[in-house]
């Protein structure tokens, strides 16, 4: 497995980096990932593979390369999961659904710009949720009036 910075932008004091990691697996499958780390927080963007991952095999990625992208990201120096102890992977955050969710998308949502942070990706470390899915629960606290209107209606 390769690990190697892409890009990287910083605005104001924080700072959002974007990683390629390359596998060659055993049975001569190649994948490629994109991630993007901010705030102490490493989010996929995109996976390509060939041939096609089964969604069983897309979770097995995320634990597998898990260890070494935090590490190139500097957001872990300790002890691995598996020196600790712990076996499993840390769980989603548990997040109410409908319009409690949405509540706490739109505080995330709003705290990220005071502080002139992405608001999306925020939203996404957060949630623990993919950009997609993000985006469609901010959509959704637009909807419900917790969050202005993208577009002023004239």
């Amino acid at each position: 497995m390769s690990v190697w910075p892409a890009w990287e932008v910083q605005e104001r004091e924080s700072t959002t980096s974007w990683f390629t990691v390359r596998l060659d697996l055993p049975n001569g499958a190649l994948v490629d990932v994109l991630a993007v780390a901010a705030g102490g927080c490493v989010a996929i963007e995109e996976v390509r593979a060939e041939p096609p991952l089964s969604l069983d095999d897309l979770a097995a990625l995320a634990d597998r390369i898990e260890e070494p992208l935090l590490e190139a990201c500097g957001f872990r120096s300790g002890p691995s999961r598996e020196s600790a102890g712990e076996s499993e992977p840390p769980a989603r955050p548990d997040m109410p659904r409908g319009i409690e969710e949405w509540r706490l998308v739109a505080e995330e949502y709003r705290a990220a710009q005071e502080r002139g942070a992405d608001p999306v990706l925020a939203v996404m470390c957060a949630t623990g949720y993919s950009r997609r899915r993000s985006l469609k629960l901010i959509g959704s606290a637009r909807d419900a009036g917790l969050l202005a209107p993208r577009h002023v209606r004239r």
